[in-house]
């Protein structure tokens, strides 16, 4: 079996109820989530449009967890500013929106804010390569990035297992993180080929149990 490994859980509130979001926050805090995973969507990037710095701020009053805001954007580079100050903790942006995602990575640390990068799932991991040795997190999209409540891609197993092996054969930090159709019965898997971090939406929001007993039965079907 090896060493058991530490995996976090960031309830993602996209598939959470909007007219009581900040309940809803406060309730997978309490349920012992680790993080609280933003989607923000412009309709650009991808079809639908979401929320902005308003509404991270708002959460910021319900929560004291780190608050990781994936960016699915384009050019982010403009908004970055405003997301670090309305309380992000983690900012991130996906490849795919970045020319020049160096300047992009620096920027976000420069506001004393840790740094993603996010790939979507036809975009071949080598595209992070060399950026890996500068960020904090790095995001695996397991799903086409748009709408929550979408099955997992299998095929992105074998991309999770390959970032893993490089990352720890550079010896580098980041957390690799897995979103998209994250569910007790997908999550083992992922955490199996390197994800140490797991995002979940649908599963914990909108599985029709209580944030506390979904996020309860995530973390048990790691064991």
């Amino acid at each position: 079996m090896g060493t058991k490994v530490e995996v976090k859980l960031a309830p993602s509130i996209l598939s959470a109820d909007f007219a009581r979001l900040g309940e809803q926050v406060a309730e997978a805090a309490n349920a012992g989530a680790d993080y609280i995973h933003i989607d923000v969507m412009d309709g650009q990037f991808v079809p639908p449009i979401t929320i902005g710095a308003q509404v991270v701020a708002a959460i910021r009053k319900w929560t004291g967890l780190p608050l990781d805001v994936h960016l699915m954007i384009e050019t982010p580079e403009r908004q970055i500013a405003q997301f670090a100050q309305a309380g992000a903790d983690i900012i991130t942006v996906h490849i795919e929106t970045c020319p020049n995602i160096k300047q992009v990575v620096q920027s976000i640390k420069d506001l004393g804010v840790k740094a993603g990068v996010s790939l979507n799932p036809e975009t071949p991991a080598s595209a992070v390569s060399k950026i890996l040795p500068e960020i904090d997190l790095l995001l695996v999209m397991t799903v086409n990035p748009g709408y929550g409540g979408q099955p997992f891609i299998e095929s992105m197993l074998g991309k999770i297992a390959g970032l893993r092996a490089e990352l720890d054969d550079k010896n580098l930090p980041a957390e690799l993180e897995v979103d998209g159709g994250i569910n007790v019965e997908v999550a083992p898997g992922v955490v199996k080929a390197g994800a140490r971090v797991l995002v979940a939406g649908a599963a914990v929001f909108g599985s029709g149990q209580t944030v506390a007993q979904a996020l309860r039965e995530l973390r048990a079907s790691l064991v």
